[in-house]
């Protein structure tokens, strides 16, 4: 029995989701996540213009003039959704958790593929391979995605990247627009993006709570790690502990970002007291213009 708390928020995202797909980001997925290739379609008569390339020689031979094969984009994509289900995604400091954000992005890319008669698929991953929900359409496949990011409860505590990615590219025959929803407390996982990369097109979603690069302003302070339950005590008042803390926290997310770029793949950077909806516009509106 799901409690009532958590059917609402299903709901909510559920709802919310709907309706910035089919107002604020309506036709963007479709220009910027096109077919993963080309069919085809039938043969017609030369044009002057024609690409010759397109030649269908035997046709033109048998016929005795020359005939062009066309082609049509394959317009059906499959999305497939790496969402981390670690123990920090659960951390939040005034705009809750970092689940929470997961949920919506993870719905709104649903959303949007499903809309553009995509399939989706989900791997939820901790420091294993959680679960894998195979690629489907509809949106009652998006309700259950949504009801099991909130509702699964993973084996594991710690976050290892490499594994969802490699299991990705063992099951995944068909080429993908890759997602992972992550807040990227991991290493060594560089090998596995650029194995993905090249045959998927891989992109990161860095979740991530500004509240969490800096000390709270209160004496002695004790962190607890959510993967590890180990504990590490701060002096807060201490202004070169502030800032080393601070330090070591931007570094740790400028890596992140510097894996992705080595591996030639895109990131998104979500703060969770942002809004889904702009910053997803605002990528795809980027991307669309470097493709263009």
């Amino acid at each position: 029995m799901i409690p009532a708390h958590i059917i609402k928020k299903i709901k909510r995202i559920h709802i919310k989701s709907s309706r910035t797909v089919n107002s604020i980001m309506a036709g963007q997925y479709k220009s910027v996540f096109r077919g993963s290739g080309i069919e085809f379609e039938e043969v017609r008569e030369y044009c002057p213009g024609d690409d010759v390339k397109t030649l269908d020689w035997k046709v033109s031979a048998r016929l005795g003039k020359p005939f062009v094969k066309l082609y049509k984009e394959e317009r059906e994509s499959i999305v497939m959704l790496l969402i981390d289900m670690s123990a920090s995604l659960k951390f939040g400091t005034f705009s809750g958790p970092k689940l929470e954000r997961a949920a919506e992005v993870a719905s709104v890319l649903a959303f949007n593929a499903i809309k553009n008669n995509d399939k989706v698929g989900v791997i939820f991953f901790t420091d294993r391979v959680e679960k894998y929900i195979p690629p489907k359409k509809g949106s009652s496949h998006i309700w259950r995605v949504i009801k099991e990011i909130f509702t699964f409860s993973p084996q594991g505590k710690g976050t290892h990247i490499a594994a969802a990615l490699d299991f990705l590219a063992k099951i995944s025959k068909k080429r993908s627009f890759v997602f992972v929803l992550s807040d990227f407390l991991d290493d060594g996982y560089l090998k596995s993006l650029r194995t993905v990369r090249q045959k998927h097109e891989i992109i990161g979603v860095k979740i991530y709570d500004k509240g969490a690069f800096e000390l709270p302003l209160s004496g002695i302070v004790t962190l607890s790690d959510f993967e590890t339950n180990r504990e590490l005590v701060f002096d807060a008042f201490n202004q070169k502990t502030r800032k080393k803390f601070t330090a070591i926290k931007q570094a740790e997310h400028q890596k992140t970002l510097g894996l992705f770029s080595q591996a030639r793949s895109d990131v998104i950077e979500l703060e969770t007291s942002a809004s889904v909806s702009d910053t997803l516009s605002q990528y795809f509106r980027l991307r669309e213009r470097r493709f263009r």
